[in-house]
């Protein structure tokens, strides 16, 4: 049996994967020996690979699990787990749901699809502002209800996300055995990189249209942004077909092209999480403001 499902090339974000756990380890194990200045630049790129890793790695390994065993693809999810410091196995369900809506507006009763919708706290059927989707989401997810949710389909995987979740807070616990202050130190980086996390899924959706599904997402072709989040700024043509591998994004793109510019799919220069740098965001909402 070969090792990967898909192609040799998911060997690079599983390598990535390990890099970011010890890179986590050394926050941890090297801060009493570092001055607070270089442990707060370090903070500040612990909660960047945050937002990284949940919208690359963690991400692509939802639609496309990267081993051919199954044994190895829940050993895989465990490790992202620890590393993002949520369970791998509900951001999967919500990711799924996420697609389910793709961002959709809310019903008659106010309720959206995606709980991960832009729209989902707006009012009269606009975004919400982009302040409070990037530093309230990460206090709106209601953890017992998911996993009752993956319960009723999947016993086994609402198991495997509990212990995901225990295992984080175990390994969180042994951290504050060893320094205690390094964790109280890095703990406002780690929600730092939740909500930068939201910021790129703001800007993923920002401008897309709801309605029509060659259009549902918001891509950035930066090929260096592509590069390093493993295909993440083909946004539009994931939400499309997301079954296709990161790899083939690119490839995809080319072959929609012209259908994408009739339907209107917005593109941004910038990666998502500067989407607010963006001119192409900038002319849009000045044009917006004059109607």
């Amino acid at each position: 049996m070969k090792l990967f499902a898909y192609t040799k090339w998911d060997g690079a974000p599983v390598v990535a994967a390990f890099a970011h756990l010890f890179f986590n380890v050394y926050l941890i194990a090297g801060f009493h020996s570092r001055p607070l200045w270089l442990s707060a630049l370090l903070g500040c790129i612990y909660a960047v690979s945050i937002s990284w890793n949940i919208n690359s790695i963690s991400h692509n390994f939802i639609h496309t699990p990267y081993f051919s065993a199954k044994p190895l693809n829940y050993a895989f999810s465990l490790l992202e787990s620890i590393t993002i410091g949520f369970s791998q196995s509900y951001y999967h369900w919500i990711h799924m749901r996420h697609h389910s809506g793709n961002s959709d507006r809310p019903n008659e009763k106010g309720e959206t699809v995606d709980w991960l919708s832009i729209y989902r706290h707006g009012k009269n059927g606009e975004p919400e502002n982009v302040w409070s989707y990037t530093f309230l989401s990460f206090f709106r997810d209601d953890i017992g209800d998911i996993h009752k949710r993956i319960a009723r389909t999947r016993p086994f995987d609402a198991k495997w996300g509990r212990f995901e979740l225990y295992a984080f807070i175990g390994v969180v616990g042994l951290a504050l055995v060893y320094d205690w202050r390094a964790v109280l130190f890095f703990a406002p980086f780690y929600y730092l990189g939740n909500c930068l996390s939201s910021l790129n899924g703001y800007y993923e959706h920002l401008h897309g249209d709801p309605e029509e599904p060659i259009a549902w997402g918001v891509s950035s072709h930066n090929r260096f942004y592509n590069w390093l989040w493993f295909g993440n700024g083909y946004h539009a043509e994931h939400h499309y077909r997301p079954r296709t591998h990161w790899t083939q994004l690119r490839t995809f793109h080319d072959q929609i092209a012209v259908q994408q510019e009739e339907a209107g799919v917005h593109v941004i220069s910038t990666c998502h999480a500067l989407g607010f740098m963006a001119k192409e965001n900038r002319e849009l909402d000045t044009q917006n403001a004059d109607h």
